[in-house]
């Protein structure tokens, strides 16, 4: 392997096969997956830095393309290359998406008993309970007392696995996992097995507890990393089980599940950055759809977890502007919490056989969501609507630059 033997016109070969067969299969064919972070922007396009590198590789005499874990992507391997070369490398999401990649990791390893060979659920109901309170703004830290009236409620009321009521044991693996923090105490905090020593432990010491302090803030002002948690969890641990009365007892179950905390000083987010979180809110999306996939008749209801989710990847989307091509005026004037007044909508009912989808869901301003709702002209404003819908879709997940 020789990285320095790449030259520019190796790279463009990688660049016109990508263009080629298209960024899935391309990712696909050489077995790498979608960047997280850095992104090569060439003739107004975006691609994955280590996947062409890796592909650009083969390009070279007497070479093959090399796989994904035979080097780095990173500044110091893969893009330090493309900038010497001077091509443009766009910096994405950063360091709070490598936050919430670390998340999800930690929540992946989760060392969880089983039953009948399925995941018990204290430590999933227990997560999901303070993401709902570091959503709310609520404390962080709750006292003993009130931790266990909580959590203790929700296990008896949500425990689909026969759980038993026992707070102390999913906050103590919680502890032990990193994503608990717990105060007032002197003594070490005894691992999550065993009984009596445990729920002594907690007697003696009623520590106050929550989410240790990165993952609250990030989870209080972040919607895409809050669904993208919620998400792993319901997959990892939720399979099968109905999880919507949960979520809607702890505050997750409503269409604004995936906005950001307002924020006055918030700057716009660079194109790559918006195209990336798009692209991940619709993954989050098609999860959730594949709920139903080996259902007879599949389930086309409301669901609020994905509604939401969708809506915020749509609103992203829009930038602000009504995605109506034809849109007239849309108000100057902005919601109280800054935002534009828009309104997010199925282009097919649900009912009618639509998608919970953001390739055919819209951002509309009140007057043009009122024609697509009660126009003489809605249906010929329908079919407009869908095409827009699917052209930005396409457009978006291909990660172009405007």
């Amino acid at each position: 392997m020789a990285l320095a033997d790449i030259t520019g016109s190796e790279i463009i070969k990688a660049i016109e096969e990508c263009d080629r067969l298209g960024r899935e299969r391309f990712l696909g064919t050489y077995g790498f997956k979608r960047a997280r972070r850095y992104l090569l922007s060439h003739s107004g396009r975006l691609y994955d830095s280590k996947a062409i590198v890796g592909v650009a590789h083969g390009y070279l005499l007497a070479q093959r393309p090399l796989e994904a874990k035979a080097f780095s992507g990173g500044t110091d391997r893969a893009v330090a290359l493309l900038r010497r070369l001077g091509f443009a490398v766009a910096d994405g999401p950063g360091a709070e998406w490598e936050a919430y990649e670390d998340l999800l990791s930690r929540i992946h390893k989760l060392k969880v008993n089983r039953a009948s060979g399925r995941p018990l659920l204290y430590q999933p109901i227990t997560l999901l309970w303070a993401i709902g309170r570091a959503r709310r703004g609520d404390e962080r830290l709750l006292s003993w007392n009130a931790t266990v009236e909580a959590v203790r409620s929700l296990l008896e009321q949500h425990g689909m696995r026969r759980e038993r009521p026992r707070p102390d044991y999913p906050v103590a693996a919680l502890y032990h996992a990193g994503l608990w923090a717990l105060h007032d105490h002197s003594d070490p905090v005894p691992t999550a097995h065993g009984d009596s020593t445990l729920r002594r432990w907690f007697a003696d010491h009623h520590p106050r507890g929550g989410l240790v302090e990165p993952t609250y803030d990030l989870l209080r002002r972040s919607g895409e990393a809050r669904v993208a948690v919620i998400d792993t969890l319901l997959s990892t641990y939720f399979d099968g089980l109905d999880y919507g009365p949960l979520l809607h007892d702890v505050g997750l179950y409503d269409d604004e599940i995936a906005d950001d905390l307002a924020a006055d000083d918030a700057e716009p987010l660079p194109p790559v950055v918006m195209a990336a979180q798009y692209d991940r809110l619709c993954r989050i999306v098609e999860h959730r759809e594949g709920e139903n996939r080996d259902r007879r008749t599949p389930d086309t209801s409301y669901n609020p977890f994905r509604s939401g989710t969708a809506r915020r990847a749509v609103l992203l989307r829009s930038k602000g502007v009504c995605e109506n091509p034809n849109c007239t005026g849309q108000p100057a004037d902005v919601t109280s919490k800054g935002a534009p007044i828009l309104e997010v909508d199925h282009i097919m009912d649900l009912a009618c056989g639509g998608r919970d989808h953001p390739s055919q869901m819209i951002a509309l301003c009140p007057n043009c969501h009122a024609i697509k709702t009660r126009g003489r002209s809605r249906e010929e404003l329908r079919a407009v609507l869908f095409e827009v819908a699917q052209e930005r879709h396409t457009h978006w997940t291909m990660f172009e630059d405007d």
